[in-house]
């Protein structure tokens, strides 16, 4: 942790972790709230997608706490180190559980047998689980002086990354255009574009160390970096799930 941080800076942290609790709050309870209206088969995807902003939502708040709890204001209006570390680790914990989940939402979504489903949301699943297990190791590094460690393991995460954004993107091109709706087709190629768009912003925020930012500039820039994306990627395209719930269910 930094020993210094500017108010300016905190406060920007302190606000955009609160927006995104609060985000993922109320995409949980309008999800769950509108399951009812959705046809049974895709129940379980509209489950699926509140129960993704749950798990955020929780993390975000231990996320906000553990900020809150690494710096005190001072009689002089300033911030030091409490000294209680700042922990990040929630962020992997969070995406440990609610990543393969973000991809299983879209394939439950998509015009595929059992066999397909289960298939493709075991594959997306797994690789989705290993990109986060291979990424976090390289993220405890900060030190420029081992950056090259935090680079190997960018690398090595950007190999499940690929596969997910090939499957995504080409991989079940079949399925999206096998929808006779073309209304319902659009809106699943827009959950596919979205979730590859958003994911493309995390490698981009993790290398921030590596381009020389420093100190707490880096933390904040990694704070804010992480937390659109996350909107980005479970609020954004839950409502787009939604919308496809929805649709089919017309």
């Amino acid at each position: 942790m930094t020993e210094t941080m500017e108010v300016n800076q905190f406060n920007l942290v302190y606000n955009v972790l609160s927006f995104s609790l609060a985000t993922m709050m109320a995409t949980t309870i309008f999800c769950w709230m509108r399951v009812g209206s959705c046809a049974q088969r895709y129940k379980s995807a509209l489950i699926i997608t509140g129960l993704v902003t749950f798990i955020a939502a929780y993390h975000y708040l231990r996320i906000f706490n553990s900020w809150t709890e690494a710096y005190a204001w001072t009689p002089e209006g300033t911030l030091s180190v409490t000294g209680v570390p700042f922990n990040d680790a929630y962020r992997y914990m969070d995406w440990l559980l609610t990543v393969p989940l973000l991809l299983i939402e879209i394939i439950l979504v998509m015009k595929l047998d059992p066999a397909e489903t289960v298939s493709k949301a075991t594959t997306l699943g797994v690789a989705s689980a290993l990109m986060i297990i291979l990424g976090y190791p390289g993220e405890l590094i900060t030190d420029p002086d081992q950056l090259s460690g935090r680079w190997m393991w960018w690398a090595c995460a950007m190999v499940p990354f690929l596969f997910i954004v090939y499957t995504l993107l080409v991989g079940l091109n079949d399925a999206t255009n096998a929808e006779t709706d073309p209304n319902i087709s659009s809106l699943i190629k827009k959950a596919q574009v979205a979730t590859v768009i958003s994911w493309c912003t995390y490698p981009v925020v993790y290398v921030f160390p590596m381009l020389g930012i420093t100190g707490s500039s880096v933390i904040v820039f990694i704070q804010i970096g992480y937390s659109i994306s996350d909107i980005i990627s479970k609020c954004g395209v839950g409502l787009l799930v939604y919308s496809i719930t929805m649709a089919k269910t017309a």
